[in-house]
């Protein structure tokens, strides 16, 4: 009878077992609601409670600046970081609020003992809302004692998300490392425990950077070629047209070697995905990319039906499209 949620919308008038406040205590599923409407909790204010925390939302990070590469953090890129600015300004105590993509033994969140914070992306989250379960660890981390993690549980339904927590107008910068040093300010004082999760975490950890140039394209390296992975803003739909079309013009690749292999969805979001030679760094792959990228902004541009050829080459990537998340 501890926890409480607000009525909905659709709810009943408040009724003598509500509190004084209007809020409806939450009781066993079978047991009978407490606003009085004579139906049980699971069949009243249970119903739309238990729709909420379950609820899928396709684009978690839709409206945030920085969308794709929020993406790209929570899905392909093993060490990173991004300071965070907080629509409120920082409270009293912490110095710093920044995203990482994971944190020593996986934590939600952490308190550092200077009281900055760092919040962890790539967490299982409880409910269908990554942004109402992050906005509730990142919530509770701001409070948090210094030197203490915060561990995950499951976002009140009600509960704030990062689109309320976040500066709308705030840069969303990511800067990726190496290995997850970032993790250890200190390292001769680190336990043996956080040492030995991060040799762990940069063994496994692909060498992964930020194009410059263009948003949310993130060039890997692995022992049989390199990759390069684009997220992109665009509908999805929209997109595949304008990726088959410069496929069929054979406008798709980025220099010799490379090749368009297919894309996958994320988070509501397509990520086509090149094949790149394994000698193709980063700074190799910048100024092709760029200008594929006013190459696709013409293809987005053309509403002509697709030819026999593109409509070809729009279902071959299709067959070879994914879903992360």
């Amino acid at each position: 009878m501890a926890k409480k949620r607000p009525q909905t919308k659709a709810g009943q008038p408040r009724r003598s077992g509500a509190g004084a406040d209007g809020t409806v205590p939450v009781v066993g599923a079978r047991e009978p609601c407490p606003c009085g409407s004579g139906r049980r909790y699971k069949a009243c204010h249970g119903r739309a409670a238990a729709h909420a925390a379950t609820e899928l939302v396709q684009r978690p990070f839709e409206g945030l600046p920085g969308e794709g590469d929020w993406v790209a953090l929570r899905e392909l890129v093993p060490a990173a970081t991004v300071e965070l600015t907080l629509k409120d300004g920082l409270p009293e105590g912490v110095p710093s609020v920044t995203l990482a993509t994971v944190l020593p033994m996986a934590w939600p969140a952490l308190r550092r003992d200077d009281g900055s914070v760092l919040l962890g992306l790539q967490n299982d989250t409880a409910s269908g809302d990554i942004s109402r379960d992050l906005a509730d660890t990142l919530r509770r981390a701001l409070t948090a004692e210094p030197g203490t993690p915060v561990q995950g549980r499951r976002a009140p339904a009600d509960g704030p998300r990062l689109q309320d927590l976040l500066d709308p107008e705030g840069a969303f910068e990511p800067v990726v490392h190496e290995g997850f040093e970032f993790w250890v300010p200190d390292a001769e004082n680190a336990t043996a425990e956080v040492t030995a999760s991060l040799e762990r975490a940069n063994a496994a950890a692909i060498p992964t950077a930020k194009l410059a140039g263009v948003d949310a394209a993130y060039w890997c390296e692995t022992p049989d070629k390199n990759h390069l992975r684009w997220v992109m803003p665009y509908p999805e739909e929209r997109l595949l047209d304008a990726l088959a079309r410069l496929h069929a013009a054979g406008q798709s690749s980025l220099g010799e070697g490379t090749r368009l292999v297919g894309s996958f969805r994320a988070h509501g979001l397509t990520v086509p995905v090149w094949d790149l030679p394994t000698g193709m760094s980063a700074e190799d792959v910048k100024k092709p990319a760029a200008a594929f990228a006013e190459r696709l902004a013409g293809a987005l541009d053309t509403d002509a039906p697709l030819t026999a050829d593109e409509r070809r080459a729009r279902g071959g990537l299709t067959n070879r499209q994914v879903t992360l998340s």
